[in-house]
């Protein structure tokens, strides 16, 4: 898989560009500042309809605009296949694959496979547990698009059962009676169980799968020094990925924490609740690691991410924005051997001197509101 054109209107700095690009390695260079990152973060955002920098679309649109389009072609198994999307702040998105509309976005995810690692990824080790889980569900949804719309499933129970325990919590404590009925919230008890289940099963086969891929990659980018391992913590007693068992066992500890909830006026129990637990031999990496441990850990995550796609017969695109200004020289050269092989390997880079020799393969000037290719 590859991406062969990417085209934006009105996407953050750019009103209009264009770039063609083709299989192996290629690098974007440009001073801070002139829309590097912006030309990843489009494509990630084709992958995963999120950005990687912001939580909301907003800033994604430039200013003054009022809506901005992302257009992808990916070439996979010598088939073409245009994604359109049109990104409206307060809005609903539209899409279209092959210029057929789509019902909803999330109907182009799996399109394009994608594994971006940026300077935010340090977030995933040191950061609080939205980081990690958002992590898990972006892969999963990679690994099996069905997963989307199990995971706006789930969301949108958790939203509608927070704003009912929400409004009990407010009306009690006001003193008041109007909004304290909680008599459906057996009903969102269900489908918090029904939906929390799925998502939960498929997290912990993910990780499964997953975990041997990290303990090798960080092994490889840290040239074995220290073992890392990835676990499922959850907010639940699991030790099994049967839909049944979970459900049963989310409806057991719904029930149980349903006067904490009530006092509380939020859910506390399911999978919004769950971490990726990262360790470095016995100790958490997160408060643990040094900067230079946590970078590796970052790396091995994305770079897990990579294999366990490619051992699936997913061949990702693999994008390194801003990385190797960050690495020292050893682990610039063990990341230069560990990604040489990409089917497209994209890298941004300010200084290209930066870029070890082996993947320096096509090269594109990136200047304020353009692109031009220079080799």
């Amino acid at each position: 898989m590859y991406v062969r054109r990417l085209e934006l209107v009105d996407f953050r700095s750019y009103e209009r560009v264009e770039v063609d690009l083709e299989p192996g390695g290629a690098v974007l260079v440009g001073p801070n500042g002139v829309g590097k990152t912006n030309l990843v973060e489009a494509l990630g955002y084709v992958a995963t309809l999120g950005s990687h920098r912001v939580a909301t679309d907003a800033p994604l649109v430039r200013a003054g605009a009022g809506s901005a389009v992302i257009r992808c072609t990916i070439v996979h198994d010598g088939r073409e296949l245009l994604v359109e999307l049109e990104i409206v702040p307060g809005k609903a998105n539209r899409a279209r694959l092959g210029r057929s509309p789509v019902r909803r976005a999330r109907d182009v995810l799996g399109a394009l496979r994608l594994v971006l690692f940026a300077p935010e990824d340090l977030e995933l080790v040191r950061g609080d547990p939205a980081e990690r889980r958002r992590y898990l569900d972006d892969l999963l949804v990679a690994r099996l698009p069905r997963y989307a719309g199990v995971r706006a499933d789930y969301e949108r129970v958790v939203k509608q059962r927070n704003a009912l325990l929400r409004t009990a919590y407010l009306a009690r404590k006001t003193g008041g009676t109007r909004g304290g009925d909680l008599s459906t919230l057996d009903v969102w008890d269900t489908h918090l169980a029904q939906h929390g289940a799925e998502l939960l099963a498929g997290r912990l086969e993910l990780v499964a799968a997953l975990a041997p891929h990290v303990t090798k990659a960080y092994d490889a980018v840290a040239a074995g020094k220290g073992a890392a391992a990835a676990t499922y913590r959850a907010s639940v007693p699991v030790d099994t990925p049967d839909r049944s068992a979970l459900q049963a066992a989310l409806s057991t500890a719904l029930a149980e924490s349903r006067q904490s909830e009530v006092e509380r006026g939020v859910t506390l129990v399911g999978p919004h609740r769950d971490d990726l637990a990262l360790t470095l031999g016995d100790l958490p990496a997160k408060g643990y690691a040094s900067h230079g441990e946590s970078w590796s850990y970052a790396l091995a995550l994305r770079l897990a991410a990579y294999d366990l796609l490619r051992a699936e017969g997913i061949e990702p695109v693999l994008v390194l924005d801003d990385v190797f200004a960050e690495l020292d020289g050893g682990r610039r050269a063990r990341l230069a051997d560990l990604v040489g092989g990409a089917s497209q390997l994209l890298v941004t880079c300010a200084v290209p001197e930066d870029v070890p020799a082996v993947l320096r393969g096509a090269r594109y000037q990136v200047a304020e509101g353009g692109v031009r290719r220079v080799d």
